[in-house]
């Protein structure tokens, strides 16, 4: 039943996405078509959008991970006598609205050449991706994974070794759970996406003027945002849950 629930929402978007023409009050269209599908494939802004979109997720994920991994690893590991300035200041991008963000750095990515690209894109979103990579991959990181570490090395096990025999099977849902997250925060970024790469669309840019517009396109734009975001989270449950 709950199942059902959450899954109605979709089974519409997918009627409106092939409802050429629906008037209300009828409870089903009186025309389907594709003409929201031939107006996204001719578009290639839209089309642009969407890898836009995937290449900044995919890339601030990475990026992320990296640059989280070691203030995780510090963090987890050490017992701070007064961690709540830390995690305050690991908070403040999140508590911040993503807007507000944007429009203090495109003061600077104006001034750096940043603003409508890639480049500027990836960098602002790290910024607010970030924090949520060091905040659960510091769940992973705990006496457990130390202790391992401590025996593989006591075993003769090169640094190499541990880390893909030790610490990566042992962070691996932290990992997945982490990932998943900066994609999907990255994925789904509009007001800091705005604010400094408005002239680099992203997906969720391009979607949402369609929502009043045109409810056709924008029921066809919202599986195609839908759809990497189910298939990364498919990704995350099978990563976490494999065996170690």
């Amino acid at each position: 039943m709950i199942g059902a629930l959450f899954a109605l929402p979709f089974v519409a978007l997918v009627v409106q996405a092939f409802a050429d023409i629906w008037r209300a009050p009828a409870l089903l269209p009186q025309e389907f078509g594709l003409r929201a599908w031939d107006a996204v494939v001719r578009s290639s802004g839209a089309i642009e959008a969407l890898i836009n979109s995937v290449v900044v997720a995919v890339v601030v994920t990475g990026m992320a991970l990296a640059l989280a991994w070691p203030a995780a690893r510090v963090l987890g590991e050490r017992r701070l006598r007064h961690p709540g300035p830390v995690f305050v200041l690991l908070a403040m991008p999140i508590l911040v609205p993503p807007f507000a963000i944007g429009t203090g750095l495109t003061q600077w990515f104006i001034r750096l050449g940043l603003t409508d690209t890639l480049i500027g894109l990836v960098l602002a979103h790290l910024t607010v991706v970030l924090p949520y990579a060091v905040l659960v991959l510091l769940s992973g990181f705990g006496p457990a994974v130390r202790e391992l570490e401590d025996m593989a090395r006591a075993s003769g096990l090169s640094p190499r070794q541990r880390l893909m025999w030790v610490t990566l099977p042992g962070l691996r849902p932290a990992l997945a759970v982490s990932a998943f997250l900066c994609f999907l925060v990255s994925w789904s970024q509009y007001g800091l996406s705005l604010a400094v790469g408005a002239g680099r669309a992203t997906l969720p840019i391009v979607l949402l003027p369609f929502v009043r517009s045109d409810p056709q396109i924008a029921a066809l734009l919202s599986l195609l945002f839908i759809a990497p975001a189910l298939a990364a989270l498919f990704v995350t449950v099978r990563v976490g849950r494999s065996p170690l």
